[in-house]
């Protein structure tokens, strides 16, 4: 194996301004999802959520961005699992994209809520059949036998359910409301691209502030 001290790419693809960038963190987002899109990177709505149990050990997964908007990150999983565990106990989660193709990395960091149950309803009987079923068969997080167990639930939910599978109570959706972002462009000599965006309440003696707002400012790599 080559000695992975040794690997090393220089990043030359593109240059990250505050001139040329959105006053809106959100707006930037977007911009740059659609790029990544458009350039058919590989899987370009995957993310990690990063969470903190009660033991404040962090742990990290790969999920699917399924929505955003001006109130923030939504996906859908089991809450049930690790991740819905900890973030009951610990309502607060980082989100990273990474799109390796386009040398950039998305970092947001923000308080969580659950998204309706309509919201999670709409979404659920969006899904294709399988992967409806498969929200019932996988009791996700917890140690099973083997395989054979999730081919068994699957049966007989499927049996149960035929084509029309309820939500299940413990799946749905969690939305992420940024308070911080961070926006890395990869470039020459390691002298990266590093916009940060923080949001900044009004004063509470000034009328005259916007209700909230977002401060850009420019961090070293």
């Amino acid at each position: 194996m080559k000695n992975i001290a040794d690997l090393r790419k220089s990043y030359e693809r593109a240059e990250l301004n505050e001139e040329a960038s959105h006053a809106d963190p959100m707006k930037q987002f977007e911009q740059w999802l659609g790029e990544a899109i458009a350039s058919q990177v590989p899987e370009p709505n995957a993310m990690t959520v990063a969470t903190v149990g009660h033991d404040l050990r962090p742990s990290t997964r790969v999920v699917l961005i399924k929505g955003f908007d001006e109130h923030g990150i939504v996906w859908y999983t089991n809450y049930d699992s690790r991740k819905g565990q900890e973030l009951a106990g610990n309502p607060y989660a980082a989100l990273q994209f990474h799109w390796v193709e386009l040398e950039r990395v998305v970092r947001i960091e923000g308080v969580i809520e659950k998204v309706s149950a309509a919201e999670s309803d709409a979404y659920f009987h969006s899904r294709p059949l399988d992967s409806r079923i498969g929200a019932w068969a996988s009791p996700q997080s917890q140690v099973i036998s083997g395989r054979g167990v999730l081919v068994a639930n699957a049966a007989k939910y499927g049996a149960k359910f035929l084509l029309n599978p309820p939500r299940p109570p413990h799946w749905g959706g969690y939305r992420l409301k940024p308070d911080n972002w961070q926006f890395w462009q990869g470039r020459k000599s390691r002298l990266h691209d590093r916009l940060r965006y923080r949001l900044r309440q009004p004063s509470p003696l000034s009328s005259d502030e916007p209700e909230v707002f977002w401060i850009r400012e420019r961090l070293a790599p």
